[in-house]
This record gives C-alpha cells, sequence and structure tokens, in this order.
C-alpha cells in the first residue's frame, strides 16, 4: 500500500504476485491481474497463456502509435524548414531583382519556389517515414521473437543488386536532390544542358523537362548533366558583333555605335533592362573585305536577346542615316 494513499494501487504488491506469475520479475500485466483480481487460478491461466501475446500485442501497439507520432513530428519539422527555404530563397530573388530591374514574373517566380519546396519536402518526408517505420518494423519482429540477422542479410544482398541494376536512376535521384538544394536552376530560367537550350519547365528529382526556341520539348535525366549554363541568374550581356566595309572609318563607326547604344539605354522601354552604361569593345575580327566591331551591354538575366535584337534594328536604321555601309558578316 502507498504510504500516502490510503488504498492500495493495483500494480502495487497486495500478494505475492512472483508466485501467481510463476516469475521473479512478473510484467506489469500479470502483476495488475493478479492485483486486482486476487483469483490464483485466473492469474496462473493469464501466466501461462495470455500474458505474453496481451504483452506483445501491446508492446507492438505502443511502438506504432510511437513510430506514428514520431512520423508526423518529422514531417512537420521538414516542411517548415523546407518552407523557409523557399522563402529565404524567394526574399533572395527579391532582393536579387530589385538589384538587377529583373522584371520576372512573380507568379513564375512562386511555382518555383513552390515546386521545389514541394519537390525537396516530399525526398526528406519519404526518407523519414522509411527510416522510422523501418525501424519500428524491426523492433516489432524482434519482440515477437523472429531472428533479425538472415532478414538483414537478405535484405543487405538484395540492396546491393538493386542498387547495380538501379545505379542511373539513383545517379539521377542524387543529381536531381543536389541540384534542388543548390537552386542551380528552376522553372523558367533560360538554360543551356549539352547540345539543348530552352526555358525549364519542370524540374523534378530525375528528369528536368525544358522547351526550346522552336517549341521543342526536352527531357534531361538529371544524372546525365554534367554541365549547365544559366541565362536567368544576376545579371546577362548582351554581344553585338556588327559587320562594317573595310574602308569605314573606325573611329566614326565606334561613335556612332556608342551613340546609338546608349540612346537606347537611356529610353523609358529599356533603361529598366540595360544594368550598366553600354561599351564599344573595338575591331573583334578583320577580313579581306570586311571588319567586325564588337558592342556589349549589360541586361537584366534572360533578355540579352531581346536587347541585342532591339540594338541591332537601331543600328541598321543608324548606319542607313550616316552611310555607313554594312559588310559582309566575318566567320
Amino acid at each position: 500500500m502507498s504510504p500516502n494513499l490510503p488504498f492500495a494501487l493495483p500494480w502495487e504488491d497486495a500478494g505475492t504476485p512472483e508466485q501467481m506469475c510463476k516469475n521473479s520479475a512478473p510484467s506489469v500485466a500479470c502483476r495488475l491481474v493478479w492485483n486486482v483480481s486476487q483469483n490464483k487460478e485466473f492469474t496462473n491461466f493469464w501466466a501461462d497463456w495470455l500474458d505474453k501475446p496481451v504483452t506483445t500485442a501491446l508492446w507492438i501497439l505502443v511502438t506504432f502509435l510511437i513510430a506514428l507520432l514520431v512520423r508526423n513530428l518529422a514531417h512537420r519539422a521538414i516542411t517548415r524548414v523546407t518552407l523557409r527555404m523557399a522563402e529565404s530563397t524567394m526574399s533572395e530573388r527579391v532582393r536579387e531583382r530589385s538589384r538587377t530591374h529583373f522584371d520576372g514574373s512573380p507568379a513564375l517566380l512562386n511555382q518555383r519556389r513552390a515546386q521545389r519546396a514541394k519537390t525537396l519536402g516530399s525526398v526528406l518526408r519519404s526518407i523519414a517515414s522509411i527510416i522510422i517505420m523501418g525501424t519500428a518494423l524491426f523492433s516489432i519482429l524482434g519482440s515477437i521473437g523472429l531472428n533479425l540477422a538472415p532478414i538483414l542479410a537478405s535484405a543487405s544482398v538484395i540492396g546491393v543488386a538493386v542498387g547495380f541494376g538501379a545505379q542511373s536512376i539513383v545517379r539521377d535521384f542524387l543529381a536531381g536532390l543536389f541540384m534542388l538544394l543548390e537552386d542551380q536552376y528552376g522553372v523558367g530560367d533560360v538554360v543551356q544542358i549539352g547540345t539543348a537550350k530552352g526555358t525549364v519547365e519542370a524540374v523534378t528529382l530525375r528528369v528536368t523537362r525544358m522547351r526550346d526556341v522552336d517549341g521543342v520539348v526536352w527531357y534531361v535525366p538529371n544524372g546525365e548533366i554534367k554541365a549547365v549554363g544559366n541565362e536567368s541568374q544576376n545579371w546577362g550581356r548582351a554581344v553585338l558583333d556588327i559587320p562594317v566595309g573595310i574602308g569605314e572609318d573606325i573611329e566614326r563607326v565606334k561613335d556612332l555605335l556608342q551613340a546609338t547604344a546608349e540612346e537606347m539605354a537611356e529610353t523609358k522601354t529599356w533603361s529598366k533592362l540595360v544594368l550598366e552604361k553600354p561599351s564599344v569593345w573595338g575591331v573583334q575580327a578583320l577580313a579581306e573585305d570586311s571588319l567586325v566591331i564588337r558592342v556589349v551591354m549589360k541586361t537584366a538575366p534572360g533578355r540579352q536577346g531581346d536587347v541585342a535584337r532591339a540594338l541591332r534594328e537601331r543600328v541598321k536604321r543608324a548606319f542607313d542615316r550616316e552611310g555607313v555601309a554594312v559588310g559582309p558578316a566575318v566567320e
């Protein structure tokens, strides 16, 4: 009997549970049965037939419930972490956009953030579920008396065989995971992967889907990507090689190109996309009947093509107005 209570609790000694349960260290269930019933025959029956199955079932139930609780807590933590990562990446993108005057679509950036958080969260939650529920399963198997050594050995052999057979898939998944963690590119970015160049439409752990300027959709396994060029990060550069006749005055042509580029950069339409003062680098190539003068403009990411096309049109009109002869392109 408890010294602080006027009555005995059911799990306290109120007789000889060790003798009734036929065990020097009886289980809590058997001790409780004896303390509640005080019946020798029923306690012996419980100890012989029900104690171990009921105790094992309760242990399995408790293990399973604890595993579910831990898994849910892990899933919530992973969801919070991935969302915070995505939000921090989004805030960095917003600051970067303000620095570079990038006018990318907020909906596209949100889509990229959501996809990245969803993919990472899904993978990490799956890994957490496999680890937690697998540990619980092995604990349950051990509690019912199974020898786990042969099972672990068989699982190791099967794992090695599957690893050799599906190593390309594993490589794709690992490459995709690191690509997402490092934020190498995302939905909406203009990238070049090998011979394929286009806009990224979807990114998964296994493949990257992109569409080129002709509308062709490319599916690139992430494990096959050795190098990727991203035109949509930080800033870009429009590089124009302007061929002119070999007899033209180089300084005059350079001054005309500089004035044309600066005039375009100061217009309302292009002032937010041209980040620095245009620069004429000078003669890039020289041939028998023509020379090439290079003009460069630092632009917002992904807008190099638009700026280059607009500048070519202005240069053509300026050359026609000033009577500058356009020479053949120099390879």
